[in-house]
């Protein structure tokens, strides 16, 4: 039978075995929390908490601004110290409410759930609102609008993303080994509001005890199926993913609903099983800090506001003197830091640090017409012609050459022989066009 896959993609090294076997453990919280109001795509939340207020953990702090926003609650009980602009992952100063943990770890009441026998579709779609859930995969999409699609009974599958292809992250492997129950149990829930959807859990064949756990769970389930992907990034790509494991196609112009689908990544499935069973709102991930220069890789679990450079510490510290490469996320999609006094936030995934920073010392030279970032590109584009309208600001030819398709996935930066920053190009440019049309709206 042929693995379940999609056309391009590449194989780099995943760097998985540093941390893979290693349990979750507990992060401790820092004595400053941050609390980022934009942890999400959408409006950013507004603070409903003043400086001087004393809050509990699990307390709503931050209170979504319209439909496509999320809300915000508190990790830790302690004193509202400021809100104020904070340096966040991507550089940039970002509203942020700052609170002083009081380390007491004293929890506001759980919501009042009902059984979920009792619980109506708009229940629980009110439920996982108000417990602030965001897709945990890094996009950040509020999950009460992906839950709510035009049409719900034109939905036919809800996959879970459990193909964790970027490099190095593990985090979601050890929830499929420590909680596949929850991870079930979540999948459950959200089949119970789309009734003509199947359930499909979609998990790369290098996980092969995380596949055996999932089937040996859901047996007796006949709406859920497991999936096995071929082992390629970007397999969790949504666009491939719902190619591999549907034959169902969706480009730039459309929603995964749009095909039938809803996709959720494996943090955020448990996340609505906590919310919807526990009344627990997220306050909580897990985050994998690895790479060559961590004494010891973990997979942590880690409250939402603590900075970085404790997670650092958690792992033992840097091996060899301070990294020349430290990166929120994978090495592939993830983002580069400078600051380590930035704060986790609900979209954080991993922390990556590496002795050598390969990318600086490659330099680029000119495109030989090789062809091989058409061959691995996984929405069949051209990046190096892209790349080059891209650079001379061509943004007619840009969109006309399809530049909007671009996942942003890196795997042409990755193969180019010339060492061009393909991506790089082409992800500002796009980045402009989309910012064109939605002015002109």
């Amino acid at each position: 039978m042929a693995k379940l896959t999609f056309k391009g993609g590449i194989h780099p090294f995943d760097g998985k075995d540093l941390s893979k076997n290693k349990p979750i453990v507990d992060a401790d919280a820092t004595d400053i929390m941050i609390y980022p109001l934009s942890q999400h795509i959408g409006a950013p939340a507004n603070p409903i908490v003043s400086v001087g207020d004393r809050v509990l953990g699990n307390q709503k702090i931050a209170e979504a601004n319209g439909f496509v926003s999320a809300n915000i609650h508190s990790s830790v009980s302690g004193i509202v110290k400021a809100i104020e602009p904070r340096r966040v992952v991507g550089g940039q100063m970002a509203m942020s409410i700052v609170i002083e943990n009081d380390h007491l770890y004293e929890m506001a009441p759980q919501y009042n759930v009902p059984h979920i026998a009792a619980l109506t579709k708009e229940d629980v779609i009110a439920i996982v609102k108000e417990a602030g859930i965001i897709g945990m995969g890094g996009a950040g999409f509020p999950t009460h609008v992906k839950l709510s699609p035009k049409n719900p009974d034109e939905i036919h599958y809800i996959i879970a993303n459990c193909a964790e292809c970027e490099p190095y992250l593990t985090s979601d492997y050890r929830r499929m080994i420590e909680n596949p129950e929850m991870l079930v149990a979540g999948l459950k829930i959200m089949l119970s509001l789309f009734p003509n959807a199947r359930g499909i859990l979609a998990v790369e064949d290098n996980k092969p005890d995380a596949i055996k756990a999932l089937r040996e769970i859901t047996i007796d389930e006949t709406r859920i199926e497991v999936k096995a992907l071929k082992t390629k990034y970007p397999q969790g790509s949504e666009r491939q993913l719902i190619y591999a494991t549907t034959g169902r196609a969706i480009n730039s112009t459309m929603l995964p609903a749009d095909a039938g689908c809803i996709v959720d990544n494996v943090d955020t499935i448990v996340a609505i099983y906590h919310a919807v069973i526990d009344g627990l709102p997220l306050t909580e991930r897990i985050v994998t800090v690895t790479g060559d220069a961590i004494r010891f890789p973990q997979n942590f679990r880690v409250k939402t506001g603590t900075l970085y450079s404790s997670l650092i510490e958690a792992a033992g510290g840097f091996k060899d003197g301070f990294p020349e490469k430290i990166v929120s996320g994978g090495p592939m999609m993830g983002r580069a830091l400078f600051d380590l006094e930035v704060p986790t936030t609900k979209a954080s995934s991993a922390l990556l640090c590496m002795k050598k920073d390969e990318v600086k010392d490659s330099k680029p030279s000119n495109c030989i017409n090789c062809g091989m970032c058409v061959e691995v590109c996984p929405s069949r584009l051209i990046p190096s012609r892209l790349a080059d309208f891209a650079e001379h600001s061509d943004k007619e030819k840009f969109e006309k050459y399809n530049g909007l398709e671009c996942v942003e996935c890196g795997s042409c930066s990755y193969i180019c022989p010339a060492k061009r920053q393909l991506v790089q190009s082409i992800g500002t440019v796009r980045k402009q066009v989309l910012a064109d049309k939605r002015n002109k709206k």
